[in-house]
């Protein structure tokens, strides 16, 4: 199978078996994540391993109690850290210039490059993947259970191991909603509803197949996938919520430093 094809076949899963992963399959695929592109070459970012079953059952119950995060043999978190760096730093006598939020970004971009890389990686040797944007949202809990220290934020994480599943092909945006051609095309009315038309009809009918997501569909008298985003997955007062811990959060591992 080409890199090409195997990208069209990603699926999240959320089922495992019990099957250990050899150790030499984990030294392979995270060896070929570290080979991402990394700005400055700084590899500003650190891989926590957790096979360990009662961290991963820490894990789960931080994550929004995720069943698959202690059910897979494996979680990866994938952190943005300035810490180890720092510590060079001080060693040669150098200047720290990367104690603020440039830093958090630049160290979280590389992050996410290299979780790719390893995701890619472990799909080529039969693995299945699963992320889990909660790594960032509950960014403390998670750091408090991998001991994180000054400088070093979780900010992407997914869970491996064989599958024990093989879901269907999630719906994607068409392509033509997605790329400008060299400057950002804005959209008009008719495009945005032709562009979100199919997701609207595959991704309602997917959430209504969950008694659970139906009955809170109809007790919030939610018309359509949009007011089910932004009513019941992802609501005002989550964001605002969450974007005040990360920023608190960040504050604490030495992130926020202005100057001035």
């Amino acid at each position: 199978m080409t890199v090409i094809d195997q990208i069209h076949k990603h699926r999240s899963i959320r089922h495992y078996a019990s099957d250990p992963i050899p150790e030499e399959t984990i030294k392979k695929i995270l060896s070929a994540g570290i080979r991402a592109s990394s700005s400055g070459n700084m590899q500003s970012y650190s891989i926590i391993l957790t096979r360990e079953k009662d961290r991963r059952e820490q894990l789960s119950q931080a994550l929004g109690k995720q069943e698959m995060v202690r059910d897979a043999p494996a979680f990866l978190t994938f952190c943005s850290d300035f810490h180890r760096m720092r510590k060079w730093l001080a060693i040669r006598d150098a200047q720290d210039n990367f104690d603020n939020f440039l830093a958090f970004m630049i160290g979280a971009i590389d992050a996410i490059l290299v979780s790719q890389n390893v995701a890619l990686a472990a799909e080529s040797q039969g693995l299945g993947i699963c992320y889990l944007g909660g790594t960032l949202v509950f960014c403390d809990q998670v750091g408090k259970i991998l001991h994180l220290p000054e400088n070093v934020v979780p900010v992407v994480g997914f869970c491996l191991g064989f599958p024990d599943e093989s879901p269907e092909l999630r719906h994607r945006l068409p392509y033509e909603g997605l790329i400008h051609e060299e400057t950002y095309q804005d959209y008009s009315r008719d495009e945005i509803i032709q562009i979100y038309k199919e997701k609207e009809r595959i991704d309602w009918e997917r959430y209504l197949k969950s008694p659970r997501m139906r009955e809170l569909v109809e007790g919030e008298n939610i018309k359509n996938l949009a007011q089910l985003y932004t009513n019941l997955k992802y609501t005002k007062n989550f964001h605002q919520d969450y974007s005040r811990k990360l920023l608190s959060y960040l504050e604490n591992k030495e992130f926020l430093n202005h100057g001035g």
